[in-house]
């Protein structure tokens, strides 16, 4: 635990603690005690960014903090993830995720906290990276969400397992840890939670619809073989950098001629990796695609279509049958749907802990991703639910309502803000949500 309070974390406290901003007072005090433990740790997750696969460090504070909590801790699933458990009787069983991973990007914030020191990728190059997509703020709420549930076990029944997971960016760490036998050490919950801060919403609300909420996704990665030569001599090659140049062409065809107009699906291609020098014709080429989709059928469109683009490409340039270009698919999770029931519960229980009026409903679903829901593929029948933290600033929403303008900054930008009104916050509304379905006071 990091031992001394900055000046940003102090003006944070003082400034947020309005005995008007939340409607549930045992809730809003204890959070508000714990406020200043909880900021600072946000400062030093977000300090120190840790890339997915890679996230040591965070997942030790996480793991120490939660055993001195009483939680029985396991380490180590899927290389760092960490999986809690918390029994308290008979009662249903309650998980929440945390994700933990930063992006690699150079932070260019003027925060005091920012990250400025280089980390290490998989392969220990140094890095830099920034938590642009509030994973901090994430782990912030997984902890401060454990103590409020500790302190107060006489008003809940059941068992709560938290998860702090790898790799969500990737969209692999929750999958892993499926594979790596996550339930062979915790048990199978009867409901799945995660939150994740809102780069429109302002700090104090919150936001949860049912239904579609978040697109299904893949990462894959072509791979083109050619045969390369000199640069003067193109026509005695089978240029991989021109196969790779028509397939991306190709693939926007899919979009605009084989998917259904009124489905929401996109084809993004986000790198082309090929050659060295302006005058070699390289071997091969490299295509890395993401792709979004709500409808199976859409993906299957998708997926059917990259391949016969790719392949005819390679064949029109005399590629042989047996050097034809090959996929990894990488990455892979689920739309993700929040069900009826559970939202209102969910929904409900906000209202009762921060009030009526910051508890925003109705926000269209998107087309980025999220793979927490992925922790218990292998369990369909166990709802998930999603809520959306406000990480903003009030002008940024009254500018929003008002004129239809986004933010300059949002979530993968190395300018990207949570305001730390989100962390109180969080944990208030994502404990009383956790709470709703246990067998507790509120659930009542």
């Amino acid at each position: 635990m990091i031992k001394k309070m900055t000046l940003t974390a102090l003006a944070s406290s003082v400034f947020l603690f309005s005995p008007t901003l939340f409607a549930d007072s045992k809730l809003k005090q204890s959070v508000y005690e714990d406020n200043e433990r909880l900021i600072e740790l946000f400062e030093h997750f977000h300090a120190n960014p840790e890339i997915g696969f890679m996230e040591f460090e965070s997942a030790k504070i996480i793991a120490n903090e939660l055993k001195q909590l009483g939680f029985e801790v396991h380490e180590g699933i899927a290389r760092t993830g960490v999986a809690a458990v918390l029994k308290n009787g008979e009662g249903p069983t309650v998980m929440f995720r945390a994700d933990m991973d930063a992006l690699p990007v150079k932070e260019e914030t003027d925060l005091p906290y920012k990250s400025t020191n280089p980390t290490k990728d998989r392969f220990g190059n140094p890095i830099y990276a920034m938590h642009a997509c509030g994973h901090d703020a994430h782990m912030t709420w997984l902890l401060g969400m454990a103590k409020q549930l500790t302190e107060a076990k006489e008003k809940w029944s059941g068992t709560v397992v938290l998860i702090a997971q790898p790799a969500e960016e990737l969209i692999m760490g929750a999958t892993a840890m499926a594979k790596d036998g996550l339930f062979n050490k915790v048990p199978v919950p009867d409901i799945l939670i995660a939150g994740h801060v809102h780069p429109l919403l302002p700090e104090g609300s919150v936001s949860i619809s049912d239904g579609r909420r978040m697109a299904g996704t893949d990462q894959i990665d072509v791979f083109i073989q050619g045969v390369g030569g000199h640069g003067s001599t193109p026509h005695v090659t089978k240029d991989p950098v021109m196969m790779a140049s028509m397939s991306v062409l190709g693939y926007q065809t899919i979009m605009s001629r084989m998917v259904d107009q009124q489905q929401p699906a996109v084809l993004s291609v986000g790198a082309i990796e090929s050659g060295s020098e302006n005058n070699i014709i390289p071997d091969t080429a490299t295509l890395k695609l993401n792709l979004r989709w709500y409808r199976t059928e859409d993906r299957d469109v998708m997926l059917k279509g990259i391949k016969q683009v790719t392949d005819n490409v390679a064949r029109m340039y005399g590629v042989d049958e047996d050097n034809m270009p090959t996929y990894e698919m990488k990455g892979y999770s689920t739309p993700l749907i929040n069900p009826t029931k559970e939202s209102e519960v969910a929904k409900q229980a906000m209202i009762e802990s921060l009030g009526e009026e910051n508890v925003k409903l109705g926000f269209p679903p998107v087309m980025g991703s999220e793979d927490f829901h992925m922790l218990t593929y292998e369990y369909p029948e166990v709802p998930v639910l999603f809520v959306e933290v406000g990480a903003a600033t009030q002008n940024t929403w009254d500018t929003f309502v008002e004129h239809g303008t986004f933010p300059k900054y949002t979530n993968h930008n190395p300018n990207f803000v949570v305001e730390q009104g989100a962390i109180p916050t969080g944990t208030i509304a994502l404990t009383s949500v956790v709470k709703a379905f246990l067998n507790s006071e509120q659930s009542q």
